[in-house]
């Protein structure tokens, strides 16, 4: 039986770290009767921290979906949710969530109002194009003021945000709202959790800010309706609520309204108002536009539309290890239909895949279904090779998505185990942790021979050595963390390299003459002009010479840092008949690279972090005189709700262990949150003290 796909919803809860999202969506599966106790955060009973450093810390780590039902207007709709996290290290769940969702409910804590992780996820939002709704949460806090927060959303994330409601009450004395699409009060009854509620008139005090804010509401969607604006003109009390929630519906799913709602999770009010506004006014992906592939074979456009009579596509947005059913792929079904049992094809791998079930997921746990439909989504066991961002679909229509791109990792540590015995098992533990987490990297260094574990922050890479421990039984020694420096070349320089090896019978033999330098378009990566003019190379030879310097970017001439970014023109050269092959031009690039590189005037990079902390007024200069000697750079202060923020960009190496040292500072009062910012020429006496330690431990080896 096909079900409906308008009334499906994929939507994420997301916001800035501690604006009650695991809380609101905890409320979510009571209230729709999933769950027939409230789930704490701060208790650890949260269904959705199921993981055991969620709860110790009370923060969430993974994002976790679950599935709900929900009636609104006579009608059962199926709602897919994913929780994902606050924490900036943890902005790859926030990511890949995006990615897959077709709506978003936006938090925004009543008193702080836009924070840095905000202005983040929501750049993601709109990177992916995902329609939202903002909630405005805490509204009984000391401090909370809701059309502040909905003024900051304008200001500063660049959105027309319209209020749908006014508190009635503030603070602790937060009971109700007035609802200005029908133009009465909601007050909801504390006895039964929130659960029901009363329609009251909207009280005397109220009424003319209703009436200002209920035109601002009808001027809004009179812009975006052109068969509103006359209305509007005319009579604006003509227009009815249908056709405003139609409007407000149209402009909210094209992006050009972000609607307004406010109310505390944690008291239990409002959170059923916003989920109806959710079915309301979130899109279905009925009403996404039709997804645009890319067929593998011949590179044409391929449209999947959301039908299951269309062949099957699907996303795999997220792999994770369950203790009792093995590797799970979570996938977003596009089009067509997946039953369990069946195979499908794998265009990374180019493989077919068998998909022994498919689960629908609730936090960590399975409920088994037989088949997974367009618009859903799900969790598939029995693979063998799927990764992050491949795309699964029928092997008669051949289709990639566009995938996922995720930011690199900044900071290191170097990990060894502490028995011998355990070498294989962390071998092991760690590959399937990089198979869960596309920001984490393992390499080998190939100087000192020690494994390097590189994350996202130093919260990353804790919880993940924490993991070794408790889920794979690992014991590891860590030394300190390391900075994730880059190299860069600031000027261009002429080399001719010939690579010449006589060793009895066939020679090596290669001569190139190039142009190095940095790349000027800003952007990343190998920039590689073939300018050969008569064939003085064979044409067979160039693409060995632009391999030769693009694996060679991966170790830099300073101290081994990889480049991210290079210019080479070959314009020059020579071969020869018998000696010449691949292999002499590929090594002719490296060992050319090695030479012309240090003549580049090469430059060490160093990761920025953009630090803002918020903090009461009287540690002010404490806190900017701690920021200024560790070569902060201050980028300028607001107040918030009594406190100060203060903003600067400091070097990554200079803030190990920055958030204790905050705490000592300002007897615990201040919080901090770091986000990476860009990279930064390191200054010359300190480059030089690095690369000494660089060369130092490569000599002790």
């Amino acid at each position: 039986m096909a079900r409906d796909l308008k009334y499906t919803r994929n939507i994420g809860i997301a916001a800035h770290i501690d604006a009650g999202k695991t809380t609101t969506t905890e409320r979510i599966l009571y209230y729709a009767g999933v769950n027939y106790k409230l789930g704490e955060v701060h208790e650890g009973t949260a269904t959705m921290d199921w993981m055991a450093q969620e709860q110790e810390r009370g923060i969430t780590i993974t994002s976790a979906a679950t599935t709900v039902y929900w009636n609104y207007r006579g009608n059962k709709y199926h709602v897919n949710i994913i929780d994902t996290p606050g924490h900036v290290d943890f902005t790859v769940e926030v990511n890949r969530s995006l990615r897959v969702l077709d709506g978003l409910v936006f938090l925004f804590s009543a008193v702080d109002g836009v924070e840095p992780q905000s202005e983040t996820n929501w750049r993601l939002a709109d990177n992916y194009k995902v329609a939202r709704i903002g909630f405005v949460n805490k509204m009984d806090r000391a401090g909370a003021d809701f059309l502040n927060v909905c003024k900051q959303v304008k200001e500063k994330l660049g959105s027309k945000a319209v209020p749908l409601q006014l508190p009635i009450g503030t603070e602790e004395n937060f009971r109700g709202v007035v609802d200005l699409i029908n133009n009465r009060g909601i007050i909801w009854n504390v006895e039964d959790k929130g659960m029901t509620y009363e329609v009251v008139p909207i009280p005397d005090d109220m009424v003319e800010e209703a009436k200002e804010y209920r035109e601002k509401l009808l001027e809004a969607v009179a812009e975006v309706d052109e068969t509103l604006i006359e209305k509007y003109f005319n009579d604006p009390n003509s227009i009815t609520e249908e056709e405003i929630l139609k409007a407000l519906r149209e402009a909210t799913i094209s992006m050009k309204i972000v609607p307004m709602v406010c109310g505390s999770s944690f008291k239990n009010k409002g959170v059923q108002t916003m989920l109806d506004y959710v079915m309301e006014l979130l899109p279905s992906p009925l009403d996404k536009d039709n997804i645009v592939g890319t067929n593998p074979d011949t590179n044409e456009d391929v449209l999947v539309k959301p039908d299951e009579k269309e062949p099957f596509v699907a996303l795999a947005f997220k792999i994770a290890t369950d203790p009792f059913v093995g590797r799970l792929c979570f996938i977003r079904a596009y089009s067509g239909v997946l039953e369990s049992g069946s195979y499908i094809y794998n265009t990374r791998s180019e493989q077919k895949e068998r998909i022994s079930r498919v689960f629908q997921m609730h936090a960590n746990k399975q409920n088994q279904i037989e088949r997974l439909a367009a618009g859903d989504i799900g969790a598939v066991v029995g693979f063998k090779d799927i990764k992050t961002g491949d795309t699964l679909c029928d092997e008669k229509r051949k289709v990639v998505l566009e995938s996922m791109v995720f930011p690199e990792p900044v900071i290191g540590y170097a990990i060894e185990p502490k028995k011998q015995a355990d070498v294989d098992r962390l071998g092991m533990a760690i590959s399937k942790l990089v198979e869960e987490d596309p920001t984490l990297r393992v390499n080998t260094d190939q100087e000192t021979g020690q494994t390097i574990l590189r994350g996202m922050g130093e919260l990353h890479l804790e919880i993940i050595i924490d993991r070794l421990k408790r889920e794979f039984k690992v014991e590891i020694n860590q030394g300190a963390p390391q900075v994730a420096y880059k190299e860069a070349l600031t000027t261009t320089v002429e080399h001719k390299e010939v690579y010449k090896k006589q060793t009895g019978g066939r020679g090596k033999f290669a001569d190139i003459v190039f142009e190095i330098g940095p790349r000027d378009d800003g952007k990343e990566g190998l920039l590689f002009e073939n300018a050969i003019v008569g064939g003085v190379i064979p044409r067979e030879f160039i693409p060995a010479v632009e391999k030769g310097f693009a694996q060679a970017m991966v170790n830099g001439p300073l101290a081994g840092y990889p480049l991210d970014a290079m210019k080479v023109k070959l314009f020059h050269g020579s071969y020869h008949d018998v000696d010449s092959d691949s292999l002499s031009f590929e090594l002719a690039a490296r060992i050319g690279f090695k030479e012309a590189a240090a003549k580049c005037h090469p430059q060490l990079l160093e990761p920025i972090m953009s630090v803002e902390v918020l903090t009461p007024d009287e540690f002010t200069g404490s806190v900017t005189g701690d920021l200024n000697r560790r070569r902060g750079l201050m980028k300028g202060m607001d107040s918030r709700a009594g406190a100060q923020v203060i903003k600067a960009d400091v070097p990554l190496a200079e803030l190990f262990g920055y958030v204790t040292d905050l705490r000592t500072i300002t007897s615990g009062r201040a919080s901090a949150t770091l986000t990476f910012s860009h990279y930064a020429p390191v200054p010359k006496n300190l480059a030089e003290k690095v690369i000494d330690e660089v060369k130092g431990a490569v000599a002790a080896k």
